[in-house]
Order: structure tokens, then C-alpha cells, then sequence
């Protein structure tokens, strides 16, 4: 399990992924500009005086499957492109983004199944008697995709990138200021990093990703746009390499990758391309798919799973169907309220709107009654969690009862007004599968008094309105973390400004406090229980309205598609869409011609439904 996501900054989601670009080699061409910011970055070899104990762990148990087959495209889908290839700066925390960073490896891996550290970039690991520092051994024979090695002063050279202004993104600049210390050389290929505090989980902090300083070179004003579609180079199995605006983007398997035959990636990454077209609808990429012209479709979604699985490939066993249950940290669907808007800076008003979406209503007629209800934003984080906060249950008194103690009245359509102005709200989302759930919340909130209107846009354009704060209200999600991280999304410091991830605008003192003290905890104990206390706070302020979650991941996928029998962690989310993340599915060419052959002579398959309980 790669940490780049585990740790760092959390993205949007939207349901299915967006990338895209256009062609050209002059697009990676490193920018030289030279503009010196005073960083103190320190790329000198130390003497390594500390006694050190080195680990690694060639131990932990193999998920491949030694029956996988190299080679064949998998053909996926994209609802729109990104507006960057960068993955960090304005406009690059999307969901997409997740392509190009499971393809920068860390120095270190983690099982979560065993709570294993397992070997990446670095071979050896040791700890420092400081309890702040982490000793790395760099593979020698790790390399970028352009055939240049790693060494220690990419990891260096990380620490500087990430600190400058000119990557205009301040969740980088602040973590590697306050979380990281430093990056010590002592050779080519041995370095430490020193976190800012001791901290439980030391690891999940100072087990970084290189950046390829001789790609970049030094930084300047121009970084944002200079990058903005240069492939920065990687040192995971695939490489971008080719895309088309608006049409495709295709990912090559490296066939000469360095740590292709190391222990825990052997009989994966199998494909030799991973293609992703850009279809805008899903209801249309639906209908690729069962032409054959996808390989996957993610079928999560009762709607989907339920009502779509029809035709004669179903019926006739050309595709599959997978339902594999998970214990994953659940992504924050919700509501997210711009409280920046003056009809919510009565927090009244905010809880009046929770108590008048009526969850149950959307679980049963959308979601088959399989959904539960996500009560608080860090959920599936064990002790982290705090299971006494509860989502405001449906409830028109309730409704009443706040509207009045604020001073609202019913005009005469039965909306609540005062002073000229009527409760109505906008909902913004960028998935047409949410449109029978937002339309249920604006048949019910309408008896409560409220009126929601629904702004249905395209992913992208979706995106970037909420990143911009000009939504009133947002219908999304945040992927997770590895523990709850609520600086970037609930600290006044990213409030009132664009491209930051704290989109309710939420401007609070005393949560300022907590997540300060949270920051800045180095006991186990009391980080669980200031995560509790910032958990409750952010219920308080009624800026969130918690909607569904469900304890398993689902897909269609056509009977060349192979999968080992157990095909992922206890935490995996997705069996198809990462070829780098997880990488354990291939492609049976032999079984595909068995297949498209019996498509043309009407020969059938007995279907095969692969139900997998192992973490249920």
C-alpha cells in the first residue's frame, strides 16, 4: 500500500475519475528558471554517528496471484479531464490525481492488514534514539521512469519543493514545515528524516516521496503554469504515455521497471496499458461497457448493482459481478454548507437544513436499504472515531422549532421567510447518479419549509465552483486519510480563500484550539481524545450533514477479467480502477477470444457471482 494517500492531502470526489490532456513531448521539457528563496535546504553529506538497529520485512502475506498473465489494455472510463496534470497547487486536489501519485512510491509501504511496514523505495529502516527520526537504506537500484537514479537528494529536494511559495498550495507548505524537520543526508543512497515532535505512528510521517529535482531544477513564479500538463517523472510501474484532450489518457506498464521482480510486486501490475476514455455520462459508459468496449464498471451503487445488471451479457455469463466487503475508512459524503453565505451564519438555519433531509426516505427508495448513515466526519478511524456523535435525524417539528426561535415565518408557498428573504439554497453536485437523492431531499425539505434547488454541473465545473467557495451547498465527498487530519479541512487558516480544502468556511476560535493542541499532541491518548472533541465540534457547528456509507465496494467486469481469490486489504476500496494501488487483476487473452467467439455463436456461461466476506 503506497502512503502518498495515506497521509497526505485528501481529495474530491466524485464517484468515477476525470483526467485527460493532449499530446507532445515539449510538454516535459523541466523548467530552469532560477529563482533562490532563502529555504536553507541542506543537500551536504553528514557523518551518521548513531548506532543504529536495521529492519526490513520480506514477511508478509502475498495477495498475487501466481496465475496472473502479463499483458492486453484494460479499457476504463473518465467523466471529464482535469484541469491540471500537477498533483498539487490550484486545481490539482481531484480526484485523478490519484493516477500519478500511486505511481510515486514512498520509501516505505504498510500492510494493513498485519499493521506491517513493508519495504518500497527504502530496503532497510531504522529508528533514531531521538524518537523523532527514522533511518532509510535507498534501493540503488531505484529509478524515474526517465532512467535517472534516485538518490538522497531527491528526498532533499523534496522538502524544498514542498516548502516554496511558488507551488502556490499551503497544505504542502504548512505539513512540510510543521511536520517535517528536516532531510539528512550521509550518502547517495542513506538518508533521515526527522519529524518535528515524536509522534505514535512515527513512520506514516517521515516515510516520504522523492520529487525529481533534476526535472524541476529550481522553482520560480512560473511553477503553476509551467506544469500545469508536464508528466513529472515517476518511480511506480506506470508511466503517462499519451493523451488526448477531452478524449483519453494511456498508461503504459514499465517493462524494464526497476522493482518489477521484488517480493511484493511480483504477478502484479499486469496490464500492459490501462486506458481511460473520457465518457461524460455514466449511464452511457454503462452501455461501453456492455458492448465490451470497457473491461470494469463500478457497480457500488444499489441503483446500479440492482436495476442495470440486465440484458443477455448478464444473463448469458459474459460478465461477472464482484461484491467484496471492506472495512475501509469511509469517505465524508454529506452536505458541506458554505457558512461564508449570510442565510447560514444563523446556525439555526444550518441545523433546521439537517433536520430536514430525510435519510431514510433516500436509503430506501435509491439505496435499497443498504446504506447506513455516516454519523460523524471521521468514521472507520477505530479509536479515533468517536461513536457518541449522531447525524440530526429527520424531524419537521424540529424544523419549526428553530425557524421560529429565529424569527422565520411561512410566506404563501409555505417557505420560511423573514425580512424579504425565503430559505432556498442551491445544491451543487457533479454526478448525474446523485440526481434521485437530491431529488428526494428537495421533495422533503420542501415540507419542511425549505426550498433546495439542485445545480447539477459537470464534474469538473463542479469541482471548481466548491474549491472556489461559491457554492451555498456542496454534495461530495473527501477521500481519507491514515488518521483524522482536520487542520486542511476545519481550521480558520484555510478559510475564506479558494483552493483550500475547508469549504464550509468554517472560522472557529475554539475549534482553532483543538485542532492547534491536535497538531501538536505527541500522546496517543490525548490525539484520540482531541479528535473526539474536534468530532463533536464539527457537529456543533452544523456546517456537515452526514449522508450514506456502505461497508463493501461492487463491479461488473467481463469474464477475462481475472482476480485473485482474496483480491485486496481489509481497507481496499476499489478491486479495479489502480492498477498501481492494488494491481492484483489481469487479462486472460485466451478466455477473452473463448468469450467474444461465444458472443457471435450465442454460446452462454453459467454467470458467476464472487462474493468475498473475508473483512465483513
Amino acid at each position: 500500500m503506497n502512503l502518498k494517500n495515506l497521509k497526505h492531502k485528501l481529495f474530491f470526489i466524485i464517484l468515477t475519475v476525470a483526467v485527460a490532456s493532449s499530446c507532445g513531448d515539449k510538454d516535459n521539457q523541466a523548467n530552469t528558471g532560477i529563482d533562490d528563496e532563502n529555504l536553507n535546504i541542506d543537500y551536504s553529506i553528514h557523518k551518521l554517528d548513531e548506532k543504529l538497529t536495521w529492519i526490513s520485512n520480506d514477511n508478509e502475506p502475498i495477495i498475487a496471484s501466481p496465475k496472473a498473465k502479463k499483458g492486453g489494455t484494460f479499457n476504463s472510463f473518465i467523466l471529464t479531464f482535469p484541469l491540471t496534470f500537477r498533483t498539487l497547487g490550484p486545481d490539482a486536489n481531484n480526484y485523478t490525481r490519484t493516477y500519478f501519485l500511486e505511481n510515486q512510491l514512498s520509501l516505505i509501504s504498510y500492510n494493513e492488514d498485519t499493521d506491517k511496514i513493508m519495504p518500497e523505495l527504502a530496503t532497510h529502516w531504522a529508528y533514531g534514539k531521538d524518537g523523532r527520526t527514522m533511518y532509510f537504506k535507498i534501493n540503488p537500484e531505484a529509478q524515474w521512469s526517465d532512467g535517472t537514479p534516485v538518490t538522497a537528494d531527491d528526498f532533499i529536494f523534496t522538502i524544498e519543493f514542498m516548502r516554496s511559495k511558488h507551488i502556490n498550495d499551503p497544505w504542502y507548505n504548512d505539513y512540510y514545515t510543521t511536520e517535517i524537520e528536516k532531510v539528512t543526508k550521509y550518502s547517495d543512497h542513506l538518508i533521515s528524516v526527522t519529524a518535528s515532535k515524536k509522534i505514535p505512528d512515527l513512520w506514516n510521517t517521515v516515510g516520504i516521496s522523492p520529487t525529481p529535482k533534476h526535472f524541476y531544477g529550481k522553482l520560480n513564479s512560473g511553477f503553476v503554469s509551467d506544469y500545469n500538463w508536464k508528466t513529472e517523472p515517476n518511480t511506480g510501474p506506470y508511466i503517462l504515455k499519451e493523451y488526448s484532450k477531452g478524449k483519453y489518457l494511456l498508461f503504459e506498464r514499465k517493462k524494464d521497471w526497476w522493482a518489477k521482480d521484488h517480493r511484493y510486486n511480483k504477478n502484479r501490475f499486469n496490464v500492459d496499458y490501462f486506458k481511460l476514455t473520457v465518457i461524460r455520462d455514466d449511464v452511457v459508459a454503462l452501455e461501453h461497457f456492455k458492448k465490451g468496449e470497457l473491461d470494469s464498471f463500478g457497480a457500488t451503487r444499489a441503483e446500479i448493482w440492482y436495476q442495470k445488471a440486465k440484458g443477455e451479457v448478464f444473463d448469458k455469463g459474459y460478465i461477472n459481478k464482484l461484491w467484496y466487503y471492506n472495512q475501509a475508512r469511509r469517505p465524508t459524503w454529506g452536505l458541506y454548507l458554505n457558512l461564508d453565505k449570510d442565510i447560514f451564519k444563523d446556525k439555526n438555519l444550518r441545523y433546521a437544513l439537517a433536520h430536514s433531509i430525510n435519510f431514510d426516505k433516500i436509503n430506501k427508495q435509491v439505496l435499497w436499504d443498504e446504506a447506513t448513515r455516516m454519523q460523524t466526519f471521521y468514521t472507520g478511524y477505530g479509536k479515533y472515531t468517536n461513536t457518541k456523535v449522531k447525524a440530526r435525524e429527520f424531524n419537521l417539528a424540529k424544523v419549526d422549532s428553530l425557524m421560529k426561535a429565529s424569527g422565520w415565518k411561512k410566506g404563501n408557498d409555505a417557505i420560511w421567510e423573514k425580512d424579504g428573504n425565503r430559505f432556498s439554497v442551491t445544491i451543487t453536485y457533479g454526478q448525474p447518479l446523485l440526481t434521485p437523492r437530491v431529488e428526494i431531499m428537495k421533495e422533503e425539505a420542501k415540507k419542511a419549509g425549505i426550498e433546495l434547488n439542485l445545480e447539477l454541473l459537470d464534474p469538473s465545473t463542479s469541482y471548481k465552483k466548491v474549491m472556489e467557495k461559491k457554492h451555498d451547498v456542496a454534495y461530495m465527498g473527501w477521500s481519507t486519510s491514515f488518521r483524522p487530519s482536520p487542520w486542511q479541512s476545519f481550521h480558520s487558516d484555510n478559510a475564506h480563500k479558494p483552493q483550500t480544502n475547508n469549504i464550509n468556511n468554517l472560522d472557529d476560535p475554539e475549534m482553532d484550539k483543538l485542532i492547534n493542541k491536535y497538531r501538536n499532541s505527541t500522546d496517543e491518548n490525548e490525539l484520540i481524545a482531541l479528535s473526539h472533541k474536534i468530532q463533536e465540534r464539527i457537529s456543533e457547528s452544523g456546517g456537515w450533514i452526514p449522508l450514506d456509507i456502505l461497508p463493501f465496494t461492487r463491479a461488473f467486469y467481463w469474464r477475462w477479467i481475472k482476480i485473485p481469490d482474496i483480491p485486496g486489504y481489509k481497507t481496499t476500496s476499489d478491486i479495479f480502477s489502480y492498477p498501481a494501488a492494488g494491481g492484483y487483476f489481469w487479462i486472460d487473452e485466451d478466455v477473452k477470444k473463448e468469450t467474444l467467439e461465444a458472443m457471435k455463436s450465442n454460446k452462454s456461461f453459467k454467470p458467476e457471482l464472487n462474493i468475498i466476506t473475508k473483512y465483513k
